[in-house]
């Protein structure tokens, strides 16, 4: 398994921005497909964005599409989330996961696919 910490969040006013860091240790990082998933109080998690293992494909959730930015560093073993034009309705404990297929150009949207999890942190967005 791989250990996942995030990092970035907080509380912020809509219209701003936030950066969350997804540090990654254990088993190696470069070779799984990363994503984050979001999950607002009350709601079902949810997919958010998703990026291959080389960084060479990206996916997006709708509600995020042109707002968000997923990225990676394989040399630092870290995955990132540019959260720009923040909504109050983004609101929620954000998650960074890694897949369990290794070398795979797919990118799950489905949290059953992610065997590891971080913690968890909170972005708040105030209207």
């Amino acid at each position: 398994q791989v250990q996942l910490v995030e990092s970035g969040g907080g509380l912020v006013q809509a219209g701003g921005s936030l950066r969350l860091s997804c540090a990654a240790s254990g088993r190696t990082f470069s070779r799984y497909t990363t994503a984050w998933f979001r999950q607002a109080a009350g709601k079902e998690r949810e997919f958010v964005a998703g990026i291959t293992f080389n960084g060479g494909g990206s996916s997006y959730a709708n509600s995020v599409k042109g707002r968000f930015t997923i990225s990676r560093d394989n040399a630092r073993n870290t995955m990132y989330l540019q959260m720009n034009s923040l909504k109050p309705e983004d609101t929620a404990v954000y998650y960074c996961a890694a897949a369990g297929s290794q070398w795979s150009l797919a990118i799950p949207t489905t949290g059953q696919a992610y065997p590891s999890w971080g913690q968890g942190t909170q972005v708040t967005v105030s209207s």
